[in-house]
C-alpha cells in the first residue's frame, strides 16, 4: 500500500484533483467524493501502465507540501 499526495481544487462546476508526483494524472468531478474516486482510479491505472511498460514508478514521497506566509497587500 502506498499513499500519494493529491491536490484537490474547487472549481466553478465542482472539483478537480491532480497528483504532483505523477505528472499528467488529473481528473475533474461534480463532487469531492466523485473526484476522490476518479483520482484513485486514475492513479491505479497510471501505475499499472508504468509497470506494464517497464518504466520506473515515482516515489510518492518525492513531493512535500508546505506553506509560505506573506503579508497581506495594503
Amino acid at each position: 500500500m502506498t499513499t500519494w499526495t493529491v491536490v484537490y481544487e474547487r472549481t466553478s462546476t465542482g472539483w478537480s484533483a491532480y497528483v504532483p508526483a505523477l505528472p499528467g494524472v488529473g481528473v475533474a468531478g461534480a463532487t469531492h467524493e466523485e473526484t476522490e474516486q476518479l483520482i484513485t482510479e486514475a492513479i491505479a491505472m497510471h501505475l499499472e501502465g508504468l509497470a506494464e511498460d517497464g518504466l520506473p514508478i515515482p516515489q510518492p514521497e518525492s513531493v512535500d507540501i508546505g506553506h509560505v506566509e506573506l503579508p497581506r497587500p495594503a
